[in-house]
């Protein structure tokens, strides 16, 4: 080696060695920032559980009608004609299950009018009042101010791209429905609580003390019993739209806001340059996808008819992404849900054995609290699973020892406010999702 590429060589190492202190000095300083930025969105651990089953137990069935007051409630089906059989399932199944001590009415909806072949079965399915409605024209159809050869030009490419129901232009109407005007139709005025019922859903625990009651006793606004990822084709910027809202509002970031962000590690100032890709604010901080599976959710309907919530939709109406991309009502509510309530006004049933398409969620029965001697309950069933340690269904037909056939991230980071044990595998799933 030359002795000129020796002396080059050592200024190289010179002048390395004068910057690495430097260097070293501006890993460190992001790092820290990185860590500072995180912990904002640290949830923090309660001393105690803050949400736990309403019972643990069943409980025995009230005489019918029950002898003490009830809410004013009802169950609520959105449903087609051609749907019958489907419908006439989930009715009997909560009949079965529910209804048949509580006759709670049972509002069902139709964007067409109703057959009297259905109206009929549907009658038989059910001991509780019926009542059978059609949404009216001008919430089942496209904004008036929409270009509408637009819209449906968006939602046929939306279905040649195979986006999960996209495609279907009365499923972008249903959406928006169920977002924005449902809380205000005339069939539902006079009710505060709502129960919504899909064609084609299964309960497999006996529901023995009535949810509409303790849900108001507990002071909850809103209730659920599975909770997923979102598709995440259907909604690139709707995390933007309201994180945008939210903060044009000035409304500070609440722990359940906060269990559905997931912090960007990217340091300032090149953060900023994330809000670029789908699903992030402006920030950059990225929205983790879970949302509450709205085809079950027991609801405060006074929550969705406040000033806040109704400002929010018509904030998301005037974007267009209920057509122009395929927001769905489960992603609209959760994030209205994590930004407006308190964590302590969310419930998770977890004493509800539910099944919907393939997902399910399936309580252990509680060991001893069967109430084998009740005779309103062996009307019902004679025999249900095995009991285990630290169940909490009541008469469950299904094996609890798999509780659910789905990932449980999702149920974890959304319960993580009100959760005092929270598996260790929750933190380490947020880092490989």
């Amino acid at each position: 080696m030359s002795v000129m590429h020796r002396f080059q060589r050592m200024r190289r190492r010179r002048r390395w060695q004068q910057w690495r202190p430097f260097l070293w000095v501006l890993i460190v300083a992001c790092l820290v920032e990185v860590a500072l930025h995180a912990s904002q969105f640290h949830v923090p651990v309660p001393p105690i559980e803050l949400d736990t089953p309403f019972y643990t137990s069943c409980q025995e069935p009230p005489t019918t009608p029950p002898e003490y007051p009830r809410e004013n409630a009802a169950i609520v089906m959105l449903a087609r004609n051609e749907e019958v059989d489907k419908a006439s399932r989930a009715v009997r199944s909560i009949e079965q299950r529910f209804n048949r001590w509580f006759q709670y009415p049972i509002v069902f909806l139709n964007d067409e009018p109703w057959d009297e072949e259905f109206v009929h079965i549907l009658n038989t399915s059910t001991s509780a009042p019926t009542s059978f409605e059609i949404v009216p024209k001008e919430e089942w159809t496209f904004p008036s101010w929409m270009d509408t050869q637009a819209a449906r030009a968006s939602i046929q490419s939306q279905g040649k791209q195979g986006i999960l129901y996209a495609g279907k232009e009365t499923y972008h109407h249903m959406c928006r429905f169920f977002s924005g005007n449902f809380y205000k139709i005339e069939a539902l005025k006079k009710y505060k609580w709502y129960w919504r019922l899909e064609p084609d859903v299964e309960f497999s625990c006996s529901i023995t003390y009535d949810p509409f009651v303790e849900m108001a006793r507990h002071k909850k606004v809103y209730g659920f019993t599975i909770s997923l990822w979102e598709e995440q084709q259907t909604c690139p910027s709707l995390f933007r739209k309201v994180s945008d809202w939210k903060e044009s509002q000035g409304i500070p970031n609440s722990d359940l806001w906060k269990a559905g962000v997931d912090a960007s590690w990217v340091p300032w100032p090149f953060r900023s340059l994330m809000s670029w890709f789908s699903h992030r604010d402006k920030s950059g901080d990225r929205w983790n996808l879970c949302h509450y599976w709205s085809n079950f959710e027991i609801a405060d309907l006074d929550f969705f008819r406040s000033h806040r919530y109704q400002s929010l939709y018509q904030y998301l109406e005037k974007a267009g992404g209920f057509y122009y991309e395929r927001w769905g009502d489960a992603a609209v509510h959760s994030l209205a849900v994590n930004m407006l309530a308190e964590p302590h006004q969310v419930h998770h049933f977890a004493d509800i054995g539910y099944r919907h398409d393939w997902y399910y969620q399936c309580p252990a029965n509680a060991p001893g609290g069967q109430l084998p001697e009740s005779q309103a309950l062996n009307k019902v069933q004679g025999s249900w699973a095995r009991e285990i340690s630290g169940g909490v269904g009541c008469r469950c037909e299904c094996d609890g020892r798999q509780n659910r056939n789905h990932a449980s991230y999702c149920l974890n980071k959304l319960k993580a406010p009100n959760t005092a044990h929270r598996p260790w595998s929750t933190w380490l799933e947020s880092f490989i999702f």
